[in-house]
């Protein structure tokens, strides 16, 4: 271990962006509705739980502990708050999910704005990660057979690279420049059944005011997502969709020309050939080309980083919700670290190690 990681510089560092970043975050989503506010804000477990997935604590009970080995540092990097008991932490570890989400929108803002990524092309993609505990299949589920050690959370997804997966799923948006760093700007986590078409929507409208051109594969291939990219009521908002065509099934039935067709489906078909022909043209291949090397690469990177090849770490659905979510901002931390500090942006194994 070098010297530099046993000083504790490097956490002590990491510490204070991240109080920082929760604390914006938990003043854009603040916590809403009947009864008192609780004593500890949700921020504190937000800088908690941040550090302890930095520190590769996989169990909440093996985060809990690290703590409390550490109450003395945490007296110092978070003056004056109070230490939670174990059933809080516990009990509160599955809402950190939404304070994170936000810190992750945040965390790409300010990188853009400080021009440490470039939004004018993104990529967004959804990756698979296997749950714990053994198989369920459809038999015993339509059955409602349950065995023994399932987490009933998970469900089945699939993915050309992985086949099919019983587990988890994350989504994510990332800058893709032709040269230069790739920058996660928006995630989200769910079952790994949940449809890319569905999740997506929710990202459109938090993309940069940059982003020109934003690129999905075959799975996102919709109108309603083609249209709430490029279209925003009748006004177009000068954004392009390059997505390759999902082939539809085939019922050997002839298509109805088009001028027996309503209107709203032509003007929709309209809309799709459109995109089909600017994805074909020469620029469109160039520019789609960039997603195998931005929002792929960061897949199995993030992966590697926090050792999600196999599995994740928790059972249930918002747990892993709060680990994913918080593995991202942990990642977008790290990139922050390196560009305030004048280092390779994309070199993080390294401050992994050290830690």
């Amino acid at each position: 271990m070098s010297k530099h990681a046993k000083d504790g510089a490097l956490l002590d560092e990491l510490v204070a962006l991240s109080i920082a970043v929760c604390r914006e975050a938990q003043s854009w989503c603040p916590r809403q509705g009947p009864g008192r506010k609780p004593i500890i804000p949700d921020w504190v477990l937000g800088v908690m739980i941040m550090v302890a997935v930095l520190l590769k604590k996989k169990t909440k009970s093996a985060q809990y502990v690290w703590w409390r080995e550490h109450a003395t540092e945490f007296a110092g990097w978070l003056p004056g708050q109070v230490f939670p008991a174990r059933s809080t932490f516990f009990d509160r570890y599955r809402r950190v999910q939404r304070l994170y989400r936000q810190a992750i929108v945040i965390q790409g803002k300010e990188a853009v704005r400080r021009g440490w990524a470039e939004a004018a092309c993104v990529a967004g993609d959804k990756s698979l990660i296997a749950g714990r505990g053994p198989r369920w299949n459809v038999r015993d589920r339509d059955k409602g057979r349950v065995p023994r050690g399932v987490d009933v959370d998970t469900t089945w997804g699939y993915c050309q690279h992985d086949g099919w997966v019983q587990g988890y799923a994350f989504e994510v948006v990332v800058t893709a420049p032709q040269h230069g760093v790739v920058w996660p700007l928006l995630a989200s986590a769910d079952t790994a059944s949940r449809s890319e078409q569905k999740t997506i929507r929710d990202k459109i409208p938090e993309l940069p005011e940059q982003t020109v051109y934003v690129l999905l594969d075959a799975g996102y291939d919709s109108n309603v997502v083609g249209e709430m990219v490029e279209w925003k009521g009748d006004q177009r908002t000068g954004r392009r969709l390059l997505c390759p065509e999902n082939p539809r099934p085939n019922t050997k039935r002839p298509r109805k020309p088009s001028s027996r067709e309503t209107r709203v489906r032509q003007h929709h078909r309209r809309l799709r050939v459109e995109r089909k022909e600017f994805f074909r043209t020469r620029r469109g291949r160039w520019l789609y080309a960039r997603r195998k090397t931005s929002v792929e690469p960061f897949h199995g990177q993030l992966k590697h980083l926090f050792e999600l090849e196999d599995r994740v770490w928790h059972r249930g659905l918002e747990n892993n919700q709060t680990m994913l979510l918080g593995a991202i901002a942990a990642y977008q931390l790290l990139l922050t670290y390196n560009c305030c500090n004048d280092r390779p942006p994309a070199n993080l194994q390294c401050l992994m190690d050290a830690l």
